[in-house]
């Protein structure tokens, strides 16, 4: 009779009655239901999908690609060009495997020797010279380290996510959510800062005419940042107290009450 008035404890205390409804309703605080964890983890597998773009975007050099007329030089090859962040890269085409409809040299994926180089902004500081056209590094550098950062920005927020899947804490939403937000808009403003160090690398010199056009690189970063800013918010909905749909669209037995 006792042993279903009193409840206990785990060292075997009795709980007095009038803590009993406490005890029976009240969670730990560290506890998440499963629920809550698979759709944490769906969100952060739209974040992680930022992230493996980020890194591809990163990794390679085919942000944007510089190419004269095809007929510029001679009539067997041309010379098209490709960089990124951290290096760029020249390859010798045969006009004879270029698109006849096509008047400029390229697409570079096209089969032909290349030469690629580190850029030296970050060692010595000096400017790379493509097709005599020199570049800008104040914005190349300012762009790989807004890129950067927020791939700093995107481990910490995986880290949060982390430790809140493994502990049951559903505090360190808020702070991933953050970072995957700011690491998104950050990987947008490098795009923006990218581009306009083309324009100023276009605009050095007008001797070789040149059409150019951002890669696939650049669609890899920019699909990213929006990937990331969409975990983020998805993060930001789950840390709340309250169901933001519930919120605005209640159901119709509580509208009435």
């Amino acid at each position: 009779m006792w042993s279903t008035f009193f409840l206990h404890e785990e060292d075997g205390r009795p709980v007095p009655p009038g803590r009993r409804a406490n005890a029976l309703t009240s969670r730990h605080p560290g506890d998440m239901s499963e629920v809550q964890k698979g759709k944490i983890k769906l969100a952060f597998f739209v974040a992680i999908v930022g992230v493996v773009l980020t890194v591809l975007g990163l990794g390679t050099e085919y942000w944007v690609e510089l190419s004269p007329p095809k007929n510029f030089y001679n009539n067997q090859t041309c010379l098209a060009a490709h960089y990124g962040l951290w290096k760029g890269c020249s390859r010798t085409l045969w006009v004879a495997d270029i698109d006849p409809e096509r008047e400029s040299c390229g697409p570079a994926e096209l089969p032909g020797e290349s030469h690629c180089n580190y850029f030296k902004f970050y060692t010595t500081g000096e400017n790379a010279v493509i097709f005599q056209k020199t570049t800008e590094k104040s914005l190349n550098v300012a762009a790989a380290m807004m890129a950067l950062f927020g791939l700093f920005l995107m481990v910490m927020g995986a880290i949060c996510i982390t430790t809140a899947l493994s502990k049951g804490e559903s505090f360190f939403l808020k702070p991933a959510s953050v970072c995957f937000v700011l690491s998104g808009l950050l990987m947008l403003l490098s795009l923006t800062v990218f581009n306009q160090s083309v324009l100023s690398f276009l605009a050095s010199d007008h001797s070789v005419p040149l059409h150019h056009e951002l890669s696939w690189s650049v669609s890899c970063i920019g699909c990213a940042g929006v990937m990331l800013i969409l975990g983020g918010i998805l993060f930001l909905l789950l840390a709340l107290p309250f169901s933001p749909w519930r919120r605005c669209f209640p159901p119709k037995n509580e509208s009435d009450s």
